[in-house]
């Protein structure tokens, strides 16, 4: 009898990638093992809806409770894994007990940095990343509080966002001389820092945080220049890193994340990794990257299921993201960090294009800000010529006038 294809990691790419085997002919066993005793679901809403109270815990998740069974997918919801031996294509569970597997997917995802700070463990120090992080901090979000954020990623920014509109006062504190520094050309970061300000965020960069002062509850945070900035309530969101303690202890191949090769293989035959913890190598940048957003774990779902049955299909979607703030879209193609230039393109009222051109001129990312309507339409086209590796004649593009479809381009290979 043939062994069970095995998933490590219950989240979205977890999940979808057990959907994606059915969908695509796989007639054995699957068995998907998550650690967080709650079936998986949506991580995108914790920062905003959820916070905000406009969608439950239930709304978030990815299947209806009936799902699994129907699918024939065995759902363990409490399974923290021990270790794999590869030697014995096993999953070893910190139980004791142990799954043989036939295929095996690593999807586990990335967890929190946490702040090294004193006061750092203090009550009122959060960090978001699960439902229950959501639950907590959205107990804090009242009227009048206090709220100091660690971090102007998108994380840190989205839940600025949200307790500005629960009616809290903000402070944003960055080490970095700006904002979203891996993610955006300066000026879309910019865009997004100003409407921050409009709202009444308090926004600092290069920021040195000294410590967390407090006794048993957090009181504030001290600077090291000696500032103190007194709040009710921290959270952090100073990054991720990838959970690849199994793979390495596996003895797997690690690249800022478990490295695998075109087809999201590592360096076991048996063994696939896909979505927040994976690094491959991407055609269109010419250079191996991770990528930690929704979109990514849905893609490489699916081209894992299928690789994992012997399709050995090349990975080569465009990444795409977004991140809502304040009713505004910004929705990102491509890698606008590897552009040499920007180019503005108005797209409506309060609504701007920013494309990134490397420096050979060819568009490597696209950056909307605006209603949804307003830029989604410009995103998609974006999404299709930094697929083909277009040459662009700035002036050309930065022209409102001209169709973006319209525009004459050159393919590079």
């Amino acid at each position: 009898m043939t062994s069970p294809i095995v998933i490590i990691g219950a989240g979205q790419c977890g999940a979808r990638a057990a959907h994606a085997l059915r969908e695509n002919g796989w007639q054995g066993g699957i068995m998907l093992l998550g650690d967080e005793g709650i079936a998986p679901y949506e991580r995108p809403p914790l920062s905003k809806a959820v916070l905000l109270g406009r969608k439950t815990v239930a709304e978030c998740a990815i299947f209806k409770d009936a799902f699994f069974a129907e699918k024939g997918i065995e759902l363990r919801l409490d399974a923290p894994v021990e270790r794999v031996d590869r030697a014995s294509k096993k999953v070893l569970l910190r139980d004791g007990s142990a799954i043989a597997y036939e295929r095996l997917l690593m999807a586990t995802g990335a967890a929190p940095r946490s702040l090294v700070l004193p006061g750092a463990t203090l009550e009122g120090v959060h960090m978001l990343r699960s439902v229950q992080d959501a639950l907590t901090i959205k107990q804090v979000l009242d009227v009048g509080k206090r709220i100091v954020v660690i971090g102007a990623g998108f994380i840190g920014l989205e839940v600025a966002a949200t307790a500005i509109v629960r009616g809290c006062v903000v402070c944003v504190l960055e080490a970095a001389p700006r904002a979203l520094i891996r993610a955006v050309p300066e000026a879309v970061a910019q865009a997004m820092v100003d409407r921050h300000l409009r709202m009444g965020v308090d926004v600092h960069f290069d920021v040195c945080i000294e410590r967390i002062e407090g006794t048993a509850r957090v009181s504030g945070v001290k600077l090291a220049d000696g500032t103190f900035i007194g709040c009710d309530a921290v959270i952090t969101g100073i990054g991720v890193f990838p959970r690849t303690s199994l793979a390495q202890e596996a003895g797997l191949d690690i690249d800022n994340g478990i490295a695998v090769d075109e087809t999201l293989r590592t360096s076991d035959p048996h063994i696939f990794a896909a979505g927040d913890v994976c690094s491959f190598p991407h055609p269109l940048f010419k250079r191996r990257i991770r990528l930690e957003c929704w979109r990514n774990a849905e893609d490489q779902a699916r081209a894992v299921a299928r690789n994992m049955l012997g399709h050995a299909e090349a990975f080569d979607a465009v990444p795409w993201l977004w991140s809502d703030q304040y009713g505004t879209t910004i929705q990102i193609a491509g890698m606008p960090a590897q552009g040499a230039t920007t180019v503005v393109r108005e797209a409506g009222d309060d609504a701007r294009m920013y494309f990134a051109l490397d420096g050979e001129g060819i568009l490597v990312g696209a950056s909307g800000i605006g209603q949804a309507g307003q830029i989604a339409r410009d995103v998609r086209i974006a999404q299709e010529l930094i697929a083909r590796r277009a040459r662009i004649d700035p002036g050309v593009l930065a022209d409102r006038d001209t169709k973006l479809r319209s525009i004459p381009t050159m393919a590079v290979q």
